[in-house]
């Protein structure tokens, strides 16, 4: 079989194939994915189930002057393939390689940028909007593919309240792989998808029911003879977008999402559609890759991303033996504060974990196991987790809200006006706080300091390891008040778990080192870094102070104080941005103490969003590495260090 991929540079390239060299196309795109992710690692499963989709919306749009926005980016795999980075595919997520999702700066077919769930609907309405405004109205299609997942978050239904009420002429691709098709109720759901589409009928809700009656045989006369209310029974059963078709959206569905040529056909009528029009697709997560494809829900969850070298010759690659003698690594800090919440929850009945749609992300799946009861998953809502959170305080359970940080922004107005106003007891848990990696700068949690540390009432902390995380969750829980802690992504350092936490004293740092002239005040995951740079100081002879502040709000004033009247330098680190940040609070603090300012350096990260990398990579890159610490206390103090001389 020819290989028609590689000819595929350009989406247009699609244009002049017939549709069963489409079909083959769709094939090729899955391989290229399978052989491509399995090896270097990336999203794998959602990008399998729309190969069909992304060669069928292609086939019939010019892109980009016809534009489609990809919700997420998780399924935009085959997007990127057909459009000129089928070469490249082998970099994505890889440091200075392709982005993990669409990116206006990678390519002008990315219409818009994602990472984040549900809002590839409300960019289109403002796309063809804008286009009318200028009075362009035929100035390039617009779809929108979502996911069901995606659904479930509130913004997406917002943009479909708006473009009802304007009649925006765009399509929404529902991909649904959750739903499997029903072909026995195929034919009237292709009937009624013509009539939604007809401009005669879809202005009057008489229309539709009039079609309905013009069923041929004794159907049609029945239809006629039943009331206004047992109609809407039947149409609300026989058809499962009456729900759009209230909105003023047309429905197309269910249509098999590999099915290049039903896709064609049902996308050709929406986008002739001089309105709203939702397509509903069904699709398998997973598609072509048995593991996932007949894995069930769990093969589904286990194949959304895959490891690298986790597949060969199109099967997963066969488990490496444990090496004898090997050091067990450390626990992952989720799996920590999974097992902690846990234990927790049987300490006192009260404690309840909640999650936006990222249970074992957040390490909740331990707790969904272990005490179901005790356990939600709200969808991507992440608004609705801070209510509903603000809710259970409100009738004295004691609500931990784990999310990750850069999500928990989508939550913001919550936090300020729903618990942090009324000092209610919620625990805010911010996994992925730092800089997580290959997914780059829509997931890394590195505002979450400054957003959180600006509010009345809160109290923020952040572990330096594994230990701290645990003693940390028993002190939130013990609070009274908002309080959050934020903690890395990846493998804690190695310390022993303690077997029962205690509690730590609000706003108390503690010195883990003693030296002169130079003190270290670690936040977080800044602890770590500041204690290489003391290592690589102490070789050159200089022996400074490190202390572990726990809180950035409140600050130790009083241990912030001591510092600065004992040492020339007062150097702050913490992972994340330096504008309004850990470093800024302690500042603040000795400035409106009144107390003698030192000289203070602060290190964090820059006034910028940060590429996708391995940590280390992108660490280096911004100078949060001890040696680049270390380098900057020399300079800083007119210290030379032969350890760190050349470097």
């Amino acid at each position: 079989m020819t290989a028609i991929l590689n000819r595929i540079d350009q989406p247009d390239d699609l244009h002049a194939l017939n549709e069963e060299e489409l079909v083959q196309v769709a094939q090729e795109v899955r391989a290229h994915i399978i052989d491509t992710v399995g090896e270097i690692g990336g999203h794998f499963g959602a990008n399998l189930g729309t190969c069909e989709l992304a060669v069928a919306l292609h086939s019939l749009l010019s892109s980009p002057r016809d534009k489609i926005l990809w919700d997420v980016g998780h399924q935009a795999y085959p997007h990127k393939v057909l459009t000129g980075r089928r070469d490249e595919l082998a970099t994505i997520r890889q440091y200075e390689g392709l982005a993990p999702f669409c990116s206006i700066a990678e390519s002008q077919h990315d219409i818009m940028g994602a990472g984040h769930a549900s809002t590839s609907i409300g960019y289109a309405v403002g796309l063809k909007e804008a286009m009318r405004l200028r009075g362009e109205t035929d100035a390039g299609k617009v779809v929108a593919v979502i996911g069901d997942g995606a659904m479930t978050g509130g913004v997406a239904f917002e943009a479909i309240h708006q473009a009802g009420g304007l009649g925006t002429p765009m399509v929404v691709v529902l991909n649904d792989n959750g739903m499997s098709i029903a072909p026995n109720v195929g034919a009237l759901s292709r009937y009624l998808n013509r009539v939604r589409l007809n401009p005669k009928l879809w202005h009057a809700r008489e229309g539709v029911e009039g079609r309905l009656s013009e069923l041929p045989g004794p159907v049609g006369s029945a239809f006629e003879r039943l009331g206004p209310q047992l109609k809407e029974s039947i149409k609300a059963l026989w058809a499962p977008g009456l729900w759009w078709e209230e909105l003023d959206w047309a429905y197309v569905g269910v249509v098999d999402g590999h099915d290049v040529r039903a896709l064609r056909r049902a996308l050709s009528a929406a986008l002739a559609a001089d309105r709203p029009v939702v397509v509903h697709i069904a699709t398998v997560k997973g598609k072509g890759f048995a593991p996932a494809e007949d894995g069930g829900l769990e093969g589904m969850e286990r194949w959304h991303a895959a490891k690298p070298k986790s597949i060969a010759n199109g099967a997963p690659a066969p488990s490496q033996p444990a090496v004898p003698g090997a050091k067990t690594p450390p626990p992952q800090y989720t799996t920590v504060f999974g097992d902690a919440m846990v234990a927790e929850v049987r300490r006192d009945r009260r404690v309840v974990g909640i999650t936006a749609a990222m249970n074992s992300g957040t390490g909740l799946n331990i707790l969904q196991k272990a005490e179901p009861e005790h356990y939600f998953d709200v969808g991507i809502a992440e608004q609705q987790a801070i209510l509903f959170a603000s809710g259970l305080a409100l009738e004295g359970a004691k609500p931990v809200a784990a999310i990750y940080s850069t999500f928990l922004q989508r939550a913001f107005d919550q936090i300020v006006h729903d618990v942090c106003l009324q000092r209610l007891n919620v625990v805010f848990a911010l996994d992925r706080a730092g800089l997580v990696g290959d997914d780059g700068p829509t997931h890394h949690g590195v505002f979450d300091i400054p957003y959180l540390r600006c509010l009345p009432n809160i109290v923020l902390m952040a572990p330096r390891d594994e230990a701290n995380l645990v003693h940390m969750l028993h002190t939130a829980l013990a609070f009274d008040g908002p309080i959050a802690l934020r903690y890395p992504r990846g493998e804690g350092v190695g310390v022993a778990l303690p077997t029962m936490p205690h509690e730590l004293p609000i706003g108390r740092g503690e010195v883990l080192r003693e030296g002169s002239r130079v003190a270290i005040v670690g936040y977080g995951s800044g602890v770590g870094k500041g204690l290489e740079a003391a290592d690589l100081l102490a070789e050159g002879g200089l022996e400074v102070t490190v202390a572990d502040a726990r809180f950035a709000k409140p600050i130790d004033t009083a241990l912030m104080a001591q510092l600065a009247a004992e040492h020339e330098l007062l150097v702050t680190v913490e992972e994340g941005v330096l504008a309004g940040g850990f470093g800024t609070a302690v500042w603040e603090a000795l400035n409106d103490g009144g107390l003698p300012l030192p000289r203070i350096m602060r290190v964090g990260l820059p006034d910028r969003y940060v590429t996708h990398g391995k940590p280390a990579l992108l660490h280096a890159e911004v100078g949060f590495t001890g040696r680049a610490i270390a380098q900057r206390i020399e300079a800083a103090i007119g210290a030379a260090s032969g350890a760190l001389a050349g470097a």
